[in-house]
Protein backbone atom coordinates (compact mmCIF):
# COMPACT_ATOMS: atom_id res chain seq x y z
CA UNK A 1 0.00 0.00 0.00
CA UNK A 2 1.56 3.17 -1.05
CA UNK A 3 2.16 6.19 1.08
CA UNK A 4 0.56 8.49 -0.81
CA UNK A 5 -2.96 6.37 -0.18
CA UNK A 6 -1.96 6.04 3.74
CA UNK A 7 -1.70 10.21 3.98
CA UNK A 8 -5.11 10.03 1.80
CA UNK A 9 -6.92 8.06 4.09
CA UNK A 10 -6.06 10.31 7.12
CA UNK A 11 -6.75 13.89 5.39
CA UNK A 12 -10.24 12.18 4.27
CA UNK A 13 -10.70 10.64 7.33
CA UNK A 14 -10.23 14.62 9.19
CA UNK A 15 -12.42 16.46 5.50
CA UNK A 16 -15.09 14.13 6.89
CA UNK A 17 -15.37 14.78 10.26
CA UNK A 18 -14.58 18.45 9.97
CA UNK A 19 -16.08 19.95 6.75
CA UNK A 20 -19.38 21.32 6.16
CA UNK A 21 -20.04 19.16 3.17
CA UNK A 22 -21.10 16.39 5.38
CA UNK A 23 -24.43 14.97 6.84
CA UNK A 24 -24.11 14.14 10.31
CA UNK A 25 -25.32 10.58 8.99
CA UNK A 26 -22.40 10.55 6.76
CA UNK A 27 -20.34 11.30 9.97
CA UNK A 28 -19.81 7.78 10.86
CA UNK A 29 -17.79 4.98 9.81
CA UNK A 30 -18.42 3.59 6.58
CA UNK A 31 -18.16 -0.31 6.01
CA UNK A 32 -15.75 -1.10 2.69
CA UNK A 33 -15.25 -5.00 2.30
CA UNK A 34 -16.86 -5.79 5.30
CA UNK A 35 -15.15 -3.80 7.76
CA UNK A 36 -16.34 -0.41 9.40
CA UNK A 37 -13.43 2.32 7.97
CA UNK A 38 -13.58 5.59 9.03
CA UNK A 39 -12.61 6.51 5.85
CA UNK A 40 -15.36 5.33 3.91
CA UNK A 41 -18.87 6.62 4.00
CA UNK A 42 -22.04 4.71 5.33
CA UNK A 43 -23.77 3.00 1.85
CA UNK A 44 -26.87 4.79 2.97
CA UNK A 45 -24.66 8.31 2.31
CA UNK A 46 -22.18 7.32 -0.68
CA UNK A 47 -23.87 9.92 -2.84
CA UNK A 48 -22.23 12.62 -0.41
CA UNK A 49 -18.82 11.30 -1.75
CA UNK A 50 -19.35 13.91 -4.45
CA UNK A 51 -18.93 17.56 -4.88
CA UNK A 52 -22.82 18.70 -3.05
CA UNK A 53 -23.52 20.88 -6.86
CA UNK A 54 -23.22 17.44 -8.79
CA UNK A 55 -24.64 14.87 -6.18
CA UNK A 56 -27.31 14.55 -8.52
CA UNK A 57 -26.53 14.98 -11.99
CA UNK A 58 -23.66 12.81 -12.07
CA UNK A 59 -25.18 9.61 -10.93
CA UNK A 60 -28.40 10.28 -13.20
CA UNK A 61 -25.83 10.58 -16.18
CA UNK A 62 -24.43 7.18 -15.00
CA UNK A 63 -27.64 6.15 -14.88
CA UNK A 64 -28.72 7.05 -18.69
CA UNK A 65 -25.50 6.32 -20.03
CA UNK A 66 -25.58 2.44 -18.50
CA UNK A 67 -21.65 3.67 -16.56
CA UNK A 68 -21.07 1.59 -13.94
CA UNK A 69 -19.67 3.40 -10.80
CA UNK A 70 -16.45 1.41 -9.20
CA UNK A 71 -17.34 -0.35 -5.95
CA UNK A 72 -21.24 1.38 -6.30
CA UNK A 73 -24.24 0.28 -5.14
CA UNK A 74 -27.31 0.83 -6.25
CA UNK A 75 -26.69 3.61 -8.41
CA UNK A 76 -24.46 5.40 -6.32
CA UNK A 77 -20.68 5.86 -6.11
CA UNK A 78 -18.15 4.38 -4.11
CA UNK A 79 -18.07 4.66 -0.54
CA UNK A 80 -14.74 5.23 -0.46
CA UNK A 81 -13.18 8.45 0.35
CA UNK A 82 -9.83 7.99 -1.45
CA UNK A 83 -11.82 6.38 -5.01
CA UNK A 84 -10.04 7.36 -8.19
CA UNK A 85 -13.60 7.13 -10.34
CA UNK A 86 -14.94 9.37 -7.59
CA UNK A 87 -12.07 11.67 -7.42
CA UNK A 88 -12.27 11.93 -11.53
CA UNK A 89 -15.80 12.99 -11.32
CA UNK A 90 -15.49 15.57 -8.66
CA UNK A 91 -12.76 17.25 -10.35
CA UNK A 92 -14.07 17.04 -13.90
CA UNK A 93 -17.98 16.81 -14.11
CA UNK A 94 -18.75 20.03 -13.07
CA UNK A 95 -17.41 21.39 -16.13
CA UNK A 96 -19.18 19.29 -18.31
CA UNK A 97 -21.41 22.42 -18.78
CA UNK A 98 -19.12 24.90 -18.56
CA UNK A 99 -17.34 24.80 -22.01
CA UNK A 100 -15.10 28.13 -21.29
CA UNK A 101 -13.40 27.16 -17.62
CA UNK A 102 -12.93 23.54 -19.54
CA UNK A 103 -10.76 25.21 -22.54
CA UNK A 104 -9.32 27.35 -19.50
CA UNK A 105 -8.30 24.34 -18.05
CA UNK A 106 -6.80 22.31 -20.74
CA UNK A 107 -5.45 25.60 -23.33
CA UNK A 108 -2.28 25.27 -21.25
CA UNK A 109 -1.65 21.91 -22.13
CA UNK A 110 -3.12 22.04 -25.59
CA UNK A 111 -2.24 25.75 -26.80
CA UNK A 112 -4.02 25.26 -30.28
CA UNK A 113 -7.21 24.55 -28.47
CA UNK A 114 -10.17 27.29 -29.99
CA UNK A 115 -13.53 25.95 -28.05
CA UNK A 116 -14.69 23.28 -26.97
CA UNK A 117 -16.83 20.90 -28.57
CA UNK A 118 -19.93 18.58 -26.83
CA UNK A 119 -19.21 14.89 -26.73
CA UNK A 120 -22.59 13.58 -26.07
CA UNK A 121 -26.05 14.83 -25.12
CA UNK A 122 -24.85 18.29 -24.90
CA UNK A 123 -21.83 17.58 -22.80
CA UNK A 124 -18.73 18.26 -23.15
CA UNK A 125 -16.79 15.82 -20.60
CA UNK A 126 -17.83 12.40 -21.09
CA UNK A 127 -16.89 9.67 -18.22
CA UNK A 128 -15.75 5.96 -19.11
CA UNK A 129 -15.62 6.36 -22.88
CA UNK A 130 -15.16 3.28 -24.39
CA UNK A 131 -15.61 4.58 -28.14
CA UNK A 132 -18.22 3.86 -30.51
CA UNK A 133 -17.42 0.81 -31.60
CA UNK A 134 -15.90 -2.34 -30.90
CA UNK A 135 -12.47 -1.19 -32.03
CA UNK A 136 -9.90 -3.37 -29.46
CA UNK A 137 -12.24 -6.67 -30.29
CA UNK A 138 -12.95 -7.06 -26.11
CA UNK A 139 -15.24 -10.20 -25.61
CA UNK A 140 -18.87 -9.19 -25.84
CA UNK A 141 -20.95 -10.17 -23.04
CA UNK A 142 -23.73 -12.44 -24.17
CA UNK A 143 -26.56 -9.73 -24.30
CA UNK A 144 -24.88 -8.10 -26.83
CA UNK A 145 -23.78 -5.07 -24.94
CA UNK A 146 -20.56 -3.15 -23.91
CA UNK A 147 -20.46 -2.11 -20.15
CA UNK A 148 -18.87 1.65 -19.91
CA UNK A 149 -16.89 1.08 -16.87
CA UNK A 150 -16.47 -2.32 -16.61
CA UNK A 151 -14.96 -5.32 -18.83
CA UNK A 152 -14.15 -3.29 -21.46
CA UNK A 153 -11.19 -0.52 -22.25
CA UNK A 154 -12.67 2.60 -20.93
CA UNK A 155 -10.70 5.75 -20.58
CA UNK A 156 -11.81 7.78 -17.62
CA UNK A 157 -13.03 10.86 -19.21
CA UNK A 158 -13.11 12.45 -22.85
CA UNK A 159 -13.53 15.90 -24.15
CA UNK A 160 -13.39 17.19 -27.78
CA UNK A 161 -12.42 20.35 -29.19
CA UNK A 162 -11.68 22.55 -32.34
CA UNK A 163 -8.06 23.74 -33.00
CA UNK A 164 -7.15 27.09 -34.38
CA UNK A 165 -5.98 25.29 -37.74
CA UNK A 166 -9.74 23.77 -37.86
CA UNK A 167 -9.01 20.62 -36.55
CA UNK A 168 -10.80 18.20 -34.28
CA UNK A 169 -9.01 16.77 -31.18
CA UNK A 170 -10.09 13.86 -28.92
CA UNK A 171 -8.39 13.77 -25.33
CA UNK A 172 -8.70 10.72 -23.55
CA UNK A 173 -8.00 11.17 -19.61
CA UNK A 174 -6.78 8.97 -18.24
CA UNK A 175 -7.12 9.72 -14.22
CA UNK A 176 -4.92 8.59 -11.19
CA UNK A 177 -5.50 9.69 -7.70
CA UNK A 178 -3.84 7.15 -4.84
CA UNK A 179 -2.76 4.57 -7.37
CA UNK A 180 0.34 2.42 -6.69
CA UNK A 181 1.08 -0.86 -8.50
CA UNK A 182 3.46 -4.03 -7.64
CA UNK A 183 4.85 -6.43 -10.06
CA UNK A 184 2.19 -8.55 -10.84
CA UNK A 185 2.05 -10.44 -14.40
CA UNK A 186 -1.30 -9.90 -16.04
CA UNK A 187 -0.33 -12.17 -19.07
CA UNK A 188 -2.98 -14.32 -17.94
CA UNK A 189 -6.44 -13.43 -16.68
CA UNK A 190 -7.75 -15.60 -13.23
CA UNK A 191 -10.39 -17.17 -15.85
CA UNK A 192 -7.45 -18.27 -17.71
CA UNK A 193 -7.65 -16.18 -20.86
CA UNK A 194 -4.24 -15.09 -22.77
CA UNK A 195 -4.64 -11.24 -22.59
CA UNK A 196 -1.90 -11.32 -25.15
CA UNK A 197 -4.11 -13.04 -27.66
CA UNK A 198 -6.40 -10.35 -27.63
CA UNK A 199 -4.51 -7.41 -28.22
CA UNK A 200 -1.81 -9.35 -30.37
CA UNK A 201 -3.99 -8.40 -33.69
CA UNK A 202 -2.83 -4.73 -32.61
CA UNK A 203 0.41 -4.41 -31.75
CA UNK A 204 1.40 -6.30 -34.86
CA UNK A 205 -0.46 -3.90 -37.38
CA UNK A 206 2.26 -2.14 -38.98
CA UNK A 207 0.63 1.35 -37.89
CA UNK A 208 0.76 0.26 -34.10
CA UNK A 209 1.19 3.53 -31.91
CA UNK A 210 4.07 2.23 -29.99
CA UNK A 211 7.72 1.80 -30.69
CA UNK A 212 8.26 -2.04 -30.74
CA UNK A 213 11.97 -1.60 -31.70
CA UNK A 214 12.30 -0.45 -27.74
CA UNK A 215 10.11 -3.23 -26.56
CA UNK A 216 11.62 -6.36 -25.35
CA UNK A 217 8.91 -8.20 -25.61
CA UNK A 218 5.13 -7.53 -26.01
CA UNK A 219 4.80 -9.37 -22.66
CA UNK A 220 6.28 -6.69 -20.76
CA UNK A 221 3.41 -4.20 -21.16
CA UNK A 222 1.29 -6.59 -19.07
CA UNK A 223 1.94 -5.17 -15.62
CA UNK A 224 0.05 -2.45 -14.65
CA UNK A 225 -0.15 1.03 -15.10
CA UNK A 226 1.26 -0.15 -18.68
CA UNK A 227 -1.04 -2.44 -19.54
CA UNK A 228 -3.55 0.16 -18.85
CA UNK A 229 -1.72 2.74 -20.63
CA UNK A 230 -1.17 0.08 -23.45
CA UNK A 231 -5.36 -0.29 -23.63
CA UNK A 232 -5.36 3.53 -23.72
CA UNK A 233 -3.29 4.04 -26.74
CA UNK A 234 -4.61 1.00 -28.51
CA UNK A 235 -8.02 2.84 -28.36
CA UNK A 236 -6.57 6.18 -28.71
CA UNK A 237 -5.13 5.23 -32.13
CA UNK A 238 -8.35 3.23 -33.20
CA UNK A 239 -10.81 6.37 -32.60
CA UNK A 240 -8.18 8.46 -34.78
CA UNK A 241 -8.47 5.89 -37.61
CA UNK A 242 -12.18 5.97 -37.27
CA UNK A 243 -12.54 9.42 -37.27
CA UNK A 244 -14.89 9.47 -34.69
CA UNK A 245 -16.95 12.33 -33.57
CA UNK A 246 -15.20 14.28 -36.44
CA UNK A 247 -11.89 13.81 -35.04
CA UNK A 248 -8.83 14.25 -36.70
CA UNK A 249 -6.23 13.43 -34.05
CA UNK A 250 -7.06 11.43 -30.67
CA UNK A 251 -4.63 12.13 -27.36
CA UNK A 252 -4.12 10.18 -24.30
CA UNK A 253 -3.78 12.38 -21.57
CA UNK A 254 -2.84 11.07 -18.07
CA UNK A 255 -3.46 13.06 -14.85
CA UNK A 256 -2.08 12.36 -11.51
CA UNK A 257 -0.74 14.00 -8.34
CA UNK A 258 2.67 14.79 -8.46
CA UNK A 259 2.63 14.04 -4.91
CA UNK A 260 2.08 10.32 -5.44
CA UNK A 261 5.12 9.34 -6.13
CA UNK A 262 4.51 5.88 -5.27
CA UNK A 263 3.43 5.71 -8.79
CA UNK A 264 6.45 6.27 -10.22
CA UNK A 265 7.73 2.37 -9.22
CA UNK A 266 8.36 0.85 -12.89
CA UNK A 267 6.41 -2.68 -12.59
CA UNK A 268 7.32 -4.55 -15.51
CA UNK A 269 10.66 -6.17 -15.28
CA UNK A 270 11.78 -5.80 -18.67
CA UNK A 271 11.03 -2.06 -19.35
CA UNK A 272 13.45 -0.86 -16.37
CA UNK A 273 15.80 0.34 -18.19
CA UNK A 274 13.88 2.41 -20.78
CA UNK A 275 13.41 5.20 -17.99
CA UNK A 276 13.30 6.73 -14.33
CA UNK A 277 9.51 6.27 -13.75
CA UNK A 278 6.57 4.97 -15.50
CA UNK A 279 5.34 8.12 -17.41
CA UNK A 280 9.31 7.79 -18.62
CA UNK A 281 9.14 4.70 -20.42
CA UNK A 282 5.47 5.39 -21.52
CA UNK A 283 6.62 8.52 -23.24
CA UNK A 284 9.68 7.05 -24.85
CA UNK A 285 7.19 4.05 -26.27
CA UNK A 286 4.46 5.90 -27.77
CA UNK A 287 5.88 6.64 -31.53
CA UNK A 288 3.98 10.06 -31.80
CA UNK A 289 5.08 12.23 -29.24
CA UNK A 290 1.43 14.55 -28.85
CA UNK A 291 -0.22 11.42 -28.78
CA UNK A 292 0.44 11.05 -25.21
CA UNK A 293 0.54 13.12 -22.71
CA UNK A 294 1.22 13.79 -18.54
CA UNK A 295 1.09 16.45 -16.21
CA UNK A 296 0.44 16.33 -12.82
CA UNK A 297 -2.99 17.50 -11.13
CA UNK A 298 -1.40 20.53 -9.29
CA UNK A 299 -0.51 21.73 -12.68
CA UNK A 300 -3.91 21.33 -14.69
CA UNK A 301 -5.50 23.00 -12.12
CA UNK A 302 -3.17 25.52 -10.66
CA UNK A 303 -5.44 28.68 -12.61
CA UNK A 304 -7.91 30.08 -10.51
CA UNK A 305 -11.74 29.72 -12.27
CA UNK A 306 -13.87 32.45 -10.25
CA UNK A 307 -16.40 31.07 -13.28
CA UNK A 308 -16.99 27.99 -10.38
CA UNK A 309 -16.13 29.36 -7.33
CA UNK A 310 -18.07 26.67 -5.35
CA UNK A 311 -16.04 24.06 -6.96
CA UNK A 312 -12.54 25.77 -6.23
CA UNK A 313 -13.41 25.95 -2.64
CA UNK A 314 -14.29 22.33 -2.21
CA UNK A 315 -11.63 20.89 -4.10
CA UNK A 316 -9.30 23.09 -2.17
CA UNK A 317 -10.54 21.67 0.86
CA UNK A 318 -10.89 17.96 -0.06
CA UNK A 319 -7.93 17.73 -2.20
CA UNK A 320 -5.39 20.25 -0.33
CA UNK A 321 -2.53 19.19 -2.13
CA UNK A 322 -3.67 20.29 -5.49
CA UNK A 323 -3.46 23.87 -4.50
CA UNK A 324 -0.29 23.85 -2.60
CA UNK A 325 1.62 21.65 -5.07
CA UNK A 326 0.20 24.54 -7.54
CA UNK A 327 1.52 27.37 -5.69
CA UNK A 328 5.57 25.70 -6.37
CA UNK A 329 4.45 24.59 -9.93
Amino acid sequence: MGKFLESEKRRQTKFKANSPYFSEAARADGVYKGKPRPFCLPLDCAEENLFPEIRQTAPAYFDAQGIKWHDGRNGKPSNHLCDSQVCCVNFLFPFAQKPRALAEVLRPIFPGLREMLPVENGQYVAFEWIGQENYLGERISRNGKRTRGANFTSADAAVLFERSDGKRQMVLIEWKYTESYGSVPLKVAASGTDRTEIYKPLYLRNDCPLNKDLLPSFDSLFYEPFYQLMRQQFLAHAIEKAHELGADAVSVLHIAPARNTDFHRITSPELSNLGETVIDVWTRLVRIEDRFISVSTERLFAKQLPEIQAWSEYVGKRYAWVQAGSMGS
